[in-house]
């Protein structure tokens, strides 16, 4: 608790000295948001969508309460950018319903291949929002890991699905969201960021969950509306910490990470079969990340 009242005071320092660690941090968060998707394309054969979101953000606040144990420290909800918290909040909630939606009728890596349009709007935004300017060679790792999408999505030789627009969506949200969380890591704590958003987003979306309300069939089924609370809020705690110390653009082309747990996932639980353009993809996204781990070594060297 003491780490988590004083870390947003420690944010600035940390900024300049650990981009290493921030790295770690954002592929962690990529693959539990990875099973956060693989889960929810699961349930969403049985549950109805609205209703997987709205638990996956009331489990959240559960996990959150005890983890943190609030009880013991209301300070956490205390901030001054309030308005902030929430509209990061709305933004969450924003990429989570679309997100969902996209995954009823898509693969995962073909989500995934979607929402990593996101770095190049986090980077953009970076400079202006944060003052956090990429530079020349950070900005061709994103364009060749983007060219690596491009190798798994093929656009223009086959037909996209209609439900690409949900992961449109969801990519703009999150790219806002990235933004605002770096802002919120120099004055709040990850904690107190991680609890209100979860509570703001599991108010409004508690009608919506309510309305189209259908009581899971079976205990797995419970099991696993309870695990997507944990995915989610633990790979957004982790995607906290690691913008509380590496800059944004450091970490936007790591985003690209995720596909190769997306591609993992749909093999192991739905039996998507990679392609061999999907493998020659991954691994030109996997490059351009390895390529920035490098630069960042060697400027601590």
């Amino acid at each position: 608790m003491v780490q988590d009242s004083q870390d947003a005071q420690a944010g600035g320092s940390l900024t300049e000295a650990a981009p290493l660690a921030g790295i770690g941090l954002i592929v962690l968060a990529c693959l539990s948001f990875s099973f956060l998707d693989a889960t929810a394309k699961y349930l969403i054969e049985s549950v109805p969508t609205l209703q997987i979101v709205w638990l996956r953000f009331v489990s959240h606040v559960i996990l959150s309460f005890l983890l943190f144990r609030v009880w013991k420290n209301p300070a956490l909800f205390k901030t001054k950018r309030p308005m902030l918290h929430i509209v990061r909040a709305f933004c969450l909630l924003g990429i989570t319903i679309f997100n969902f939606l996209a995954v009823r009728y898509l693969q995962l890596a073909e989500t995934t291949a979607i929402m990593f349009a996101a770095p190049f709007v986090i980077t953009a935004l970076a400079g202006p929002m944060l003052g956090e300017w990429a530079g020349p060679r950070r900005w061709i790792a994103i364009v060749i890991g983007f060219l690596g999408i491009l190798v798994v999505t093929q656009p223009g030789l086959g037909n996209m699905h209609w439900a690409a627009v949900y992961s449109v969506a969801s990519m703009v949200f999150y790219a806002i969201y990235a933004i605002l969380t770096r802002q919120l890591t120099g004055t709040d704590s990850s904690a107190g960021m991680l609890i209100i958003s979860g509570i703001v987003a599991a108010i409004a979306m508690a009608p919506a969950g309510l309305t189209v309300w259908v009581t899971p069939p079976d205990l797995w089924s419970w099991v696993l509306l309870f695990a997507t609370g944990v995915f989610g809020g633990g790979g957004h705690y982790l995607f906290i910490m690691a913008h509380r110390i590496a800059p944004a653009p450091v970490l936007a082309p790591f985003i690209y990470t995720q596909i190769v747990w997306m591609i993992a996932l749909g093999f192991l639980v739905f039996g998507d079969v990679p392609t061999v353009t999907t493998i020659i993809g991954a691994a030109i996204v996997v490059g351009s990340g390895l390529y920035i781990l490098y630069r960042e070594r060697m400027r601590k060297i």
